[in-house]
Formats: structure tokens, sequence, C-alpha cells
């Protein structure tokens, strides 16, 4: 990820942060303040924990508050506050504050909560909506344009494509077959760890291996993908950041969205594997010209009359 400056920083107002954060480097407001925040409540002390959890909360209330109100509102003093506001690496409350708002105004925060006991039924429905909408965002402000395109040519080039998911990453592999095999590429998808293994060893250096986890730690997926790559063929992995499979891949499409699985079955992640998996599929169709249009055209026609016609009654 590309970070602004130091003197950028400074011109709002930012200093090193003091903790919760990188050391060296700062994230501009920009990028989702309230995010921020809640990556780096668990390293501030209980008092400014108390500050964080109000403010992801009741972003917008917060904006009315001065420093006096949100202290009162937090049963905090107005230094911890201070205090607070240094923590998230800007120089005082005020400074913070835009921040804040601009945060708040050019993005959709995330939810400090997702659904939980408390909430009536009228309340699931903007919640996950909110969420998503917020996971998205966030997974688009951190895409990494090179590791697109780098997919992008792998399986333009590719003579035989294989989708890999376990589990509920099973249902990403069947909908990037459903998408690739348009290409007019020989694509299959295997969502079974033993067929997985068997296919890979059976591969080679003009196939390319695309694998799907949310985690990027799953033991049989990492077996999979290491089979395939003694196999001689590529692989592309779209998964979290830094995980063991992230690793064996030779192009990485990081899928990191913040989701507690203790909540609700993983679901905000899952969009934005099927988000990237749209995306791949038209930059391939593009990449490929003409003739990968036109295919595509015949595969439209091809349905088309098992439609009912919209003007029957």
């Amino acid at each position: 990820m590309r970070h602004k400056s130091h003197h950028a920083g400074q011109e709002h107002g930012m200093h090193e942060p003091l903790s919760g954060l990188p050391q060296g480097k700062v994230s501009p407001p920009e990028k989702g303040l309230l995010a921020r925040i809640r990556t780096a409540s668990t390293a501030l002390s209980r008092a400014e924990r108390q500050v964080a959890e109000y403010l992801l909360q009741k972003p917008h209330d917060s904006l009315e508050m001065s420093i006096r109100v949100l202290a009162q509102a937090c049963d905090v003093s107005e230094p911890t506050v201070a205090r607070f506001s240094q923590s998230m690496g800007f120089d005082g409350f005020k400074s913070f504050k835009l921040a804040f708002a601009k945060s708040l105004a050019t993005g959709i925060p995330y939810l400090h909560l997702d659904v939980n006991q408390a909430d009536q039924v009228r309340d699931v429905l903007p919640k996950v909506f909110d969420r998503t909408i917020a996971a998205l965002m966030e997974a688009r402000n951190s895409a990494n344009t090179a590791s697109f395109e780098a997919a992008v040519s792998l399986l333009s080039r590719a003579r035989r494509i294989e989708c890999y998911g376990l589990g509920y990453s099973g249902a990403l592999a069947i909908d990037a077959q459903l998408k690739f095999f348009r290409f007019g590429i020989p694509t299959t998808v295997f969502c079974d760890a033993h067929l997985q293994a068997q296919s890979a060893t059976l591969l080679n250096s003009d196939c390319v291996v695309v694998a799907f986890s949310r985690t990027g730690r799953t033991r049989d997926m990492i077996r999979s993908v290491q089979l395939a790559k003694n196999a001689g063929a590529k692989v592309l992995v779209l998964c979290a950041s830094g995980g063991p499979l992230a690793e064996l891949a030779d192009v990485h499409i990081s899928v990191d969205v913040e989701e507690d699985p203790d909540i609700y079955t993983p679901m905000t992640s899952r969009l934005a594997h099927l988000t990237y998996i749209d995306a791949l599929a038209v930059a391939v169709t593009l990449m490929r010209g003409p003739a990968a249009i036109d295919m595509l055209e015949r595969a439209k026609a091809s349905i088309s009359e098992k439609r009912l016609d919209s003007k029957v009654e």
C-alpha cells in the first residue's frame, strides 16, 4: 500500500502514531478512520478504549460533541480523550475531529457491532447492508492494481483453469468456474480436498489453479496448491494477506475484509471475493479481444430461447 509522505501527514495535523498503528506509517483518513480505530482499540488503555467504543457505536453523534461533552459521554476525563487522539496519530482532539468528520463524509463507517441478540428484526437489514457496503468500499480502496493486472495476464494465457475452494469457499470456486469457462478455456472446479490433490498432480505449466480461501490457512487447500506448483502449474490465490497460502501464490490478490466469524457465518468477505471474480471475468474478456466477446455472445444466444418473452401474459 502506498503511503503519503511525512510532509503530507503534517498538513492533516498528524504525528507519528503512539500506539495501535505501525510505527513510521501514517494512514490517511480517506482510508477509513473508523476502521483504524477498530483495529487499534485492542492496543489502547482501558479508558482510551472506552472512547474508541463510543466513537464506533455512535460516530455521527460524536461529531457534534466538544471534548468535554465527549469525555462525559464516555465516562472518562478530557485528558483521556486528548491522549486517545494522540494515540490515533493526531496532535490533539481538534485535528482528530476534523479527520473523523472527513472520514464519515467520504465513506460508510464500519459498524462496531454487527447483529446481536439485543437487535430488533427491523435492525438486521440495514446493519447487514451497511456492513457489506463498508467492507466492499474498504476492499476497493485497498485493491492492488498491479496484482489484479498480473492475475488477468495469467488467466488470459492459460490453456486450462482449475478452481479450488473448500467449505464456504467452495461456492466461490463454483462461481469462478461458471464465469471463466466462457473464455473458451477448459475450466473445471473441485471442492473436495481428495479430488483437488489428484487433479493437481496431473497439471502442467500451461495450467492455472485459482484457489479461494478466506483465511489462507486451510491445511488441505495449502496441500492442493503445493501439489499443483510441484506439477508446474501457475497459481492465483484470492485470500487474506499474511497466510501460508498467499506465500505459495504466483499471483496473490489480497482480500482483507474485517469480519468476525463468531457473530455469524462469514458473508462480507465472500461478497468481496465474488466482486473480484466478476472483475477478473470482465478484464480477461477484454484482454482476449473480439474472439472472446464473440464467444460470449454465442453463449448468450444459445440460452435466449429458454426465457419467456417479457410480453407474454
